[in-house]
């Protein structure tokens, strides 16, 4: 488990809300971080979004954060990324090198199968909405 990002999260989470154990913020924040060396996307986002609302820490290092997760694919991280630079936080061509990598990552996740299965999706929602309530 320690291993696990997704159970670092988990974890985090318990210890932020108090769920089956007390609200411990340092503990929530040092699995936040285990996960986030892991790779989790959601970590990154939510050490950003924590750091950048003071409870963590310095804009500085949330501004890392969302360049990371941004780097991975994470629309939120960029979503928060771009809100940062309108506040003059980031710098025009790290917001560059971010828009950039992004789209690497999110192009880097299509396949024809997965577009197949989310065009598949959407027909079978449009088909399902035109008999029933139609």
């Amino acid at each position: 488990m320690l291993g696990d990002a997704e159970a670092h999260c988990q974890l985090a989470n318990s210890y932020m809300i108090g769920q089956g154990v007390a609200v411990d913020m340092k503990k929530a924040f040092y699995h936040l971080e285990e996960a986030a060396i892991l790779g989790s996307v959601t970590a990154r986002y939510a050490l950003g979004v924590i750091k950048e609302s003071g409870r963590g820490g310095k804009t500085e290092r949330a501004v890392k954060h969302f360049i990371i997760g941004a780097n991975l694919g994470c629309d939120k991280s960029l979503k928060c990324l771009k809100e940062a630079y309108a506040k003059g936080l980031v710098k025009k061509e790290d917001l560059a090198a971010a828009l950039r990598t992004h789209q690497a990552a999110v192009d880097a996740t299509k396949s024809p199968q997965r577009d197949a299965a989310e065009l598949a999706e959407k027909n079978e929602e449009s088909s399902f909405f035109k008999k029933e309530f139609i």
